[in-house]
């Protein structure tokens, strides 16, 4: 089971976002007030950015809305209104880069004549947003989509069914050391992978509906065997991918295509029998 963990802690939900914002509000409102003074002395230009900015947010703290925290009249009502959008997080890093915007003041004219002054506010870098272009365009092969989700690779193989790569083992070679062959024999050598410790998550017993008979080329004798295979027992070996991607070009398993999948989306396509096996496996996020 090669996963990739994820990159962002999770979304918050409805009930935190409001939570949080009350919490900091609530502290806004039992702290001390802000010395002014000391951090800017009258007259800098750090002071009169200050007041610009506090006529605009009316309070210290830059991510809570517009709350007056040591009114009398409105400091009490310090909770989410129903509908509000001060306790998404888009809109409080929206806050936050507004905030952070330095206003200039650029002398317009030509010739050094003077023809007035236009305020310029000096741009901020954003952060990247949650939501990639993968996820947008529903690309299920890139590692860069639900970067808050657990991605676990799924490879569809010659029959059709959609599993996680896997093959017997060779001789006696261990789980650990089988599970590192497969990765390479079918993802390729463009991913830098690391299987954690040698004792298997779980296994699962497959049983065919047929038995399925199969020659035994292992038999000392020169004499070609037949056995007959009730079914297949699964081991799953944890496994991360640390860099790279997945290339089925030369893959030597017969393997036709292969996805980045989240808990719930590999749900979906794994066949009814094979979910009941994996499902307490997979992580949720």
């Amino acid at each position: 089971m090669l996963s990739r963990p994820p990159l962002l802690t999770r979304d918050l939900t409805a009930f935190e976002k409001a939570y949080f914002l009350y919490q900091r509000r609530l502290n806004e409102r039992l702290a001390l007030p802000f010395s002014r003074y000391f951090y800017y002395p009258k007259g800098t230009p750090g002071d009169v950015d200050w007041k610009r900015k506090i006529r605009e947010r009316r309070t210290p703290a830059r991510d809570i809305g517009r709350y007056d925290a040591y009114s009398r009249q409105e400091g009490w009502n310090d909770e989410l209104l129903v509908g509000a959008r001060e306790s998404e997080p888009e809109e409080q890093v929206e806050a936050l880069l507004k905030d952070a915007e330095v206003e200039l003041k650029e002398e317009e004219g030509e010739d050094g004549g003077d023809g007035g002054t236009q305020v310029v506010k000096e741009a901020v870098a954003k952060p990247l947003p949650r939501v990639t272009d993968a996820d947008r365009a529903g690309d299920r092969r890139s590692l860069n989509r639900l970067l808050q989700r657990t991605l676990y690779l799924v490879v569809r193989r010659q029959d059709g069914r959609w599993w996680f790569p896997s093959d017997a083992l060779v001789g006696k070679e261990s789980l650990h050391t089988a599970a590192e062959r497969i990765l390479v024999q079918a993802g390729g050598l463009n991913m830098n992978t690391w299987i954690v410790g040698n004792i298997p998550l779980g296994h699962y017993v497959r049983n065919y509906l047929k038995p399925q008979v199969e020659k035994d080329n292992n038999n000392n004798n020169n004499n070609k065997t037949a056995r007959e295979i009730k079914g297949t027992k699964y081991f799953f070996m944890k496994g991360r991918i640390m860099a790279g991607q997945a290339n089925l070009k030369d893959n030597k398993k017969g393997l036709t295509d292969f996805q980045w999948l989240a808990k719930d989306e590999v749900r979906k396509i794994l066949l009814p029998q094979d979910w009941s096996a994996v499902k307490n496996i997979l992580a949720e996020r």
